[in-house]
This record gives structure tokens, C-alpha cells and sequence, in this order.
């Protein structure tokens, strides 16, 4: 079926990301499957993240259909867009329907994408995975992509203001080797499994990240860990 809507939208983020000079490093790619269905896993920890994730499935020349909050779909000007890209709305209170949209799009061949942290990381730092991801993958038959973004929360992130001006900002991207999900295993243990991996390339994307902050002012965005001001996830765990 022809794709009218999605490969404009994505030539519009390029143009957005080169007007704003965002320095896109990624790595890791070619892990995702020329055809066939996956689900991709990214770490969350900004409004755009699945921008972001998505655009590691184009020099495999494929689309992401993104699991996304039912809300989202009922803005005036993202809701069109979402269900034109085929995007896959979340009710909370009925998750089986788009448990099961996203099965049938697996089946047929599509890579869905997922945050199996549900919301966004406010630490910046990976919360818990819930294990949806993994059960689907079992249930279709398909491998689980697992992605790290790191960057992204500089652009626009939960309780920021955005930052949509010519910045220089760098956003670095790592995609891993596909993970496989036997229907034999728990998927508590592949969930254990997937997160240690996204750890494992958030760390590299991290090490990798060509910036720094440039004062205590700016250190918002590096987790406590690494010696910025995030709250740790206890701190906004109390906060609540």
C-alpha cells in the first residue's frame, strides 16, 4: 500500500533537524531486517524520541509503527498525522485492541516500535521494562531491535521547555543485533535480557556523546550518575 504521509513527514523532520543543526550520530542500522516484522525497543527520554527511533529504520528503507497514548491521537494536528502513519493508539483502559492492531502488523511484516518504559525517564536514566514487547515478539515470531537514544532530551523532554532553536545540538543514536524471543522462554526472562542490552548501548551512546555541560546551569540534562543534575530515579519517585 502507498505511503503518502509518513516519507513527507519524514523529509520534513530532516529539514527541521538540518535548519536546527542537530548533529545525528548513529550507528548500527544495518541490525535492522530489510523485511519482516520486529519490534524495536528504545529507551525513553523525550517527546521526540520516536522521531528519532524511527529514523534508525531508513537506510533500511523501513517504516516504524509506533505504539503511542490514545491522547495523542486526539490532538488536532498530531492525531491526523499519527493515524495517517499508521501509528497504533494505546487506550490504557482497553490495551488488548492495540495489543492485538500490533500483532496483526508484526504478522504481516511490520516493525513496530515501543517504549517499554511506558513514560519518559525523567532521571534520564532506564526505568523498568514492562515485558509487552517481549510477548509480542514471541507471540509473532519476530526478533526485538533493541535502540539507545541519547541527546534528545535537550530538544524537548517532560517538565523543560523546548529548545527548537539553532542549538548545534548532538543526538546520538546505537542500534543493536536483533534479540530473539523463543515462545519456550518466560518473557520476564527476554525483557531482563532486552533491558541489559539498551543499558548496554545507552552506556555506548553516552561515552560517545561529543558534548558536555557548559556549566552548573546546564548540567540538567546528564543524570546524577555521570555527575549532572537529573533527579536520580528515587528523587522522582518521592516527587511522584
Amino acid at each position: 500500500m502507498a505511503e503518502f504521509v509518513y516519507p513527507p513527514v519524514i523529509g520534513a523532520a530532516h529539514t527541521l533537524f538540518k535548519a536546527l543543526d542537530i548533529r545525528i550520530d548513529m550507528k548500527g542500522t544495518e541490525n535492522i531486517p530489510r523485511k519482516g516484522g520486529a519490534v524495536l525497543v528504545s529507551n525513553h527520554i523525550g517527546y521526540l524520541d520516536f522521531i528519532f527511533a524511527g529514523l534508525t529504520a531508513r537506510p533500511q528503507k523501513r517504516l516504524v509503527r509506533f505504539m503511542a497514548k490514545e491522547s495523542v491521537f486526539r490532538h488536532k494536528v498530531s492525531g491526523p498525522l499519527m493515524r495517517a502513519m499508521k501509528h497504533i493508539p494505546v487506550d490504557r483502559t482497553q490495551g488488548e485492541t492495540a495489543y492485538q492492531h500490533a500483532l496483526d502488523s508484526l504478522r504481516s511484516g511490520e516493525i513496530i516500535g515501543v517504549f517499554p518504559e511506558a513514560t519518559i525517564s525523567q532521571s534520564f536514566t532506564l526505568k523498568s521494562f514492562k515485558s509487552g514487547a517481549a510477548r509480542m515478539a514471541q507471540e509473532a515470531g519476530v526478533p526485538l531491535i533493541p535502540v539507545a537514544l541519547w541527546g534528545t532530551q535537550r530538544l524537548w523532554t517532560k517538565g523543560r521547555p523546548k529548545n527548537l532553536k539553532r542549538s548545534h545540538i548532538p543526538v546520538t543514536m546505537r542500534v543493536g543485533e536483533p534479540i530473539e524471543a523463543p515462545s519456550d522462554q518466560y518473557a520476564g526472562a527476554i525483557t531482563r535480557r532486552l533491558r541489559e542490552r539498551v543499558q548496554e548501548l545507552l552506556d555506548a551512546a553516552q561515552s560517545a556523546y561529543p558534548a558536555r555541560p557548559k556549566g552548573p546551569e546546564d548540567s540538567w540534562w546528564l543524570p546524577a550518575h555521570l555527575g549532572g543534575t537529573a533527579p536520580t530515579a528515587a528523587q522522582v519517585k518521592e516527587a511522584g
